[in-house]
């Protein structure tokens, strides 16, 4: 299969007669029950009709991904949720108003029109309103609902641009759409409104706190996030199986950040002497000190939004240079930094350091 790449230019004013025609192009590929990566806010999605199980089956094996790993269902309009829904809860609408479109996913329970194969078997579908002009304008020439988890290798890190798209995917899926790099860099929070509970399945960029101000109660992370020998059926993407890994070993290291220095520090010269080449993720006040083959940083340790967005890249950057030894800083875990640490967890298989 010959994988197109279709170099679309966001649009504040709207898009460009032959972007448009690209498109609808893209829209068509969708309908035929073919593939198409696309941008969001996030990372790189890799879409299907999501109202098509062939289609969804499709995306299951272009990426390697186990079959009772949900689907998101991305919509362009808030209107949708009543097609592919059902007893939708009060609190959806108010959060909806508040964070769509934005990295927000919700559980709701699914009407019949979801076949199985989108929803990995359950009777609950993840969805989500993307806050991506392009996306949103591909998912309208689509039909409305497009089924896609991130557009790589299930396993390896997600993809914040087409280029690392092309590197998992190029002929195994029809087309992909190029919109540049990611804003955000981390997949989506998701929220479950269909459970006996109301918590979070992935934390992200939309907080705990933020979810609690929204509904007026408090907002609590599922404790089995952090379980790694968890073996409950996943109701949410990510939650049982190992994500986002390079090819290296991962070893986050948290404690004191003067004590972490020296524990990486030791780290790094113990794997040298056994002839490992290494790497580095950490903040910029640090990333001249380290004795690394490969070093790669963001902002200040408190700086969780600037570690998130160069977080994906720097693994993939690894695998470029055959890294086999990768230690990350514990940048803070505060808010947004959560969902850093979860997604730095699931790379290190739910293993790290103390200091």
């Amino acid at each position: 299969m010959d994988t197109k790449v279709y170099k679309i230019e966001h649009a504040k004013d709207g898009f460009a007669p032959a972007d448009l025609e690209k498109i609808k192009e893209c829209g068509e590929i969708i309908k035929r029950g073919g593939l198409v990566a696309f941008p969001t806010e996030t990372v790189y999605g890799l879409g299907g009709d999501a109202l098509n199980g062939s289609s969804s089956g499709k995306i299951y094996a272009a990426k390697g991904r186990p079959s009772d790993n949900p689907l998101i269902v991305h919509i362009c309009d808030i209107a949708s949720l009543e097609k592919i829904t059902e007893d939708i809860p009060e609190y959806a609408y108010v959060l909806a108003e508040k964070f769509w479109p934005g990295p927000l996913t919700m559980i709701l329970k699914a009407s019949d029109a979801v076949p199985r194969k989108t929803t990995g078997g359950l009777d609950t579908v993840a969805v989500r309103m993307p806050d991506d002009d392009i996306a949103l304008a591909f998912i309208k020439a689509s039909g409305g609902y497009i089924a896609a988890p991130s557009a790589n290798l299930s396993g390896k890190p997600s993809p914040t641009s087409a280029g690392y798209v092309l590197e998992d995917m190029d002929g195994r899926i029809d087309a992909v759409i190029d919109g540049g790099e990611n804003v955000i860099g981390l997949e989506s929070t998701i929220i479950d409104l269909a459970g006996d509970k109301i918590q979070v399945l992935r934390p992200g960029f939309i907080t705990n706190e933020m979810l609690s101000d929204a509904l007026g109660i408090s907002v609590e992370t599922d404790p089995a996030l952090l379980d790694p020998s968890c073996s409950e059926r996943p109701k949410a993407p990510g939650m049982r199986y190992r994500h986002y890994a390079p090819k290296g070993d991962v070893i986050p290291v948290k404690g004191d950040p003067d004590k972490v220095f020296g524990h990486i520090s030791e780290g790094l010269a113990e794997a040298g002497r056994k002839g490992l080449k290494t790497g580095v993720i950490c903040c910029a006040e640090n990333a001249a000190k380290y004795d690394a083959d490969v070093v790669r940083h963001a902002g200040s340790l408190d700086d969780a939004e600037a570690a998130a967005h160069i977080f994906y890249t720097a693994l993939r950057d690894m695998d470029d240079e055959e890294v086999n030894v990768i230690f990350v800083e514990n940048f803070t875990e505060e808010g947004f930094g959560e969902a850093l640490w979860n997604r730095l967890l699931k790379s290190a298989g739910s293993k790290w350091e103390e200091a």
